[in-house]
């Protein structure tokens, strides 16, 4: 129950009701520290653009994108979480500013989490590396580094640093410190994006108002996770929100995207100190599209204030009405194990080489995009035939971040929350590295399909891959036991007498 810095009245009663809290229960034995801190990755205009396919590039700024970090301390063990306002981030990004972080704090490079918010109108950290492709023909290498998303050399040094920095400061400025958890609920922001259809397949965004659309192809997950951290005097140093929805709003120019609002709205109550670590949760099936709505779709701007607006309100809600104390243990573990990638058939490859010596133009950009694809992959495999996957467990007293480099389906992600054993469970997609879509096994089966399901350079994992990274995150949270949730001084026992001013009989005269 964090005071806010508009709201005295509301500041007032709280800090009444936590002198009670502390004088009932005594002096909190528990250590707890606490720090937040982020830093500023907003790349330059003219920067290459992410989440496509091919060449896009940024031509205004709408909003900065950030690294937002939070560290914490039980007085055993430390843990961060990081926030980034990227589409995603590279496995040997994560290794070293882990290793770098480690030689300059206390945290081990296992308990350090970064989560990208999968922002498309973030900067150019995602896609082809560089020198990624040198080992290739220079048909292939024209292809990745010419006619394909790229990451930028200097960006991605930027970004290194800002992270680094970001951590680092977090963990110096730790503070005593009490914090609380919660979970809202927005049902009305995030909608499954694949459905099933008349003819027995599924289709990933079939269009407003196709008649063929029989229903979802899997569920939603409206639950807004919340820890919200208060210093001594109770005023909010930050908070870690878990919501599960692609980062696709893009209001116009660079911008954290919807993420932005959601920040907006917490600060607009809390002050603009406040720092606001987003984790994206199990979206790879998830965006903000309604395909069964009867309405037009908002604008890009309008849109990405609704999304971050409402999710940012069912935030601040949870803030007000949760009870701190110290969120204890903390710990992380992690896994790292290899996944093979699914191989293209040889006909289809030496078809897509033909293809992409075409003009797109004539062959048509889609065809010719996935045909690309292939034939990048193609290479990919002879370097790299499997991938390392990394799961992680870090536990936050009574909650458990659960994470997967990958867009993860929604569907795994309930399925963790069901069977963790946990009070609170937050999957966290794109975390810790990339390795693209990780579907279910049925939408590679009968009535399966869709976009997520297509071979690409970028999503390529074999079918298992997805229930082996629930699996492997699931055995890792059985080594963890949960701390207790912060609760309410009990009352007073009852003095034997009511209000006296309400101790009275009906007066109709």
């Amino acid at each position: 129950m964090f005071a806010t810095l508009r709201l005295c009245t509301l500041s007032l009663v709280i800090s009444l009701v936590l002198a009670g809290s502390a004088t009932a229960a005594g002096p909190a034995k528990s250590v707890f520290k606490a720090g937040f801190a982020e830093r500023d990755i907003t790349p330059d205009i003219g920067s290459e653009a992410p989440g496509g396919y091919g060449k896009a590039y940024h031509r205004t700024v709408h909003d900065p994108c950030k690294v937002r970090a939070a560290v914490f301390d039980d007085g055993k063990h430390c843990v961060a979480l990081v926030g980034l306002d990227a589409l995603s981030i590279h496995r040997q990004t994560v290794l070293h500013v882990r290793k770098v972080i480690a030689k300059k704090t206390s945290l081990a490079e296992s308990a350090i989490l970064l989560g990208a918010s999968h922002s498309h109108s973030s900067g150019p950290m995602s896609g082809v590396m560089p020198a990624e492709y040198d080992h290739a023909s220079k048909l292939v290498q024209r292809l990745a580094y010419r006619q394909s998303t790229c990451a930028d050399a200097k960006y991605l040094e930027k970004v290194e640093k800002a992270i680094i920095d970001a951590v680092c400061a977090a963990h110096d400025g730790r503070v005593d410190a009490r914090a609380g958890i919660g979970r809202g609920i927005e049902r009305t922001v995030a909608f499954n994006r694949r459905f099933k259809m008349r003819d027995g397949w599924t289709i990933t965004h079939p269009g407003q108002g196709n008649p063929d659309i029989v229903e979802p192809a899997g569920p939603t997950d409206p639950e807004v996770g919340v820890i919200g951290v208060g210093d001594e005097k109770q005023k909010l140093l930050g908070c870690v929100v878990n919501f599960a929805c692609h980062a696709t709003t893009s209001p116009g120019g660079i911008s954290a995207n919807y993420i932005y609002y959601l920040e907006k709205v917490i600060q607009g109550t809390y002050g603009k100190d406040a720092v606001v670590v987003f984790l994206n949760g199990a979206s790879g099936d998830i965006t903000q599209v309604d395909n069964r709505s009867p309405y037009k779709y908002p604008e890009a701007e309008r849109w990405a204030r609704l999304v971050g607006g409402k999710v940012g309100a069912e935030v601040v809600k949870v803030l007000l009405t949760m009870e701190p104390g110290p969120l204890v243990p903390v710990e992380a573990r992690t896994k790292v194990f290899e996944v093979k990638r699914r191989v293209p058939d040889p006909e289809r490859v030496k078809k897509s080489l033909e293809m992409v010596q075409k003009d797109p133009a004539k062959v048509g950009s889609t065809e010719w995009t996935f045909a690309k694809e292939i034939v990048l992959l193609d290479a990919l495999l002879k370097k790299e035939p499997a991938v390392a996957v990394e799961v992680q467990a870090v536990q936050v007293g009574p909650a458990v971040f659960l994470t997967t480099p990958a867009e993860y389906f929604c569907r795994f992600g309930l399925e963790q929350k069901k069977r963790s054993g946990f009070p609170f469970t937050f999957p966290v997609s794109l975390a810790n590295g990339c390795v693209g879509y990780v579907p279910t096994e049925d939408a590679f089966g009968p009535g399966g399909g869709g976009y997520e399901t297509r071979l690409t350079s970028y999503s390529n994992l074999e079918v298992t891959a997805g229930n082996r990274m629930r699996d492997a995150g699931l055995e890792l949270v059985k080594g963890l036991k949960p701390g207790p949730v912060p609760v309410a001084a009990k009352p007073l026992p009852f003095s034997g007498q009511p209000w006296t001013y309400g101790n009275v009989r009906p007066e109709v005269k």
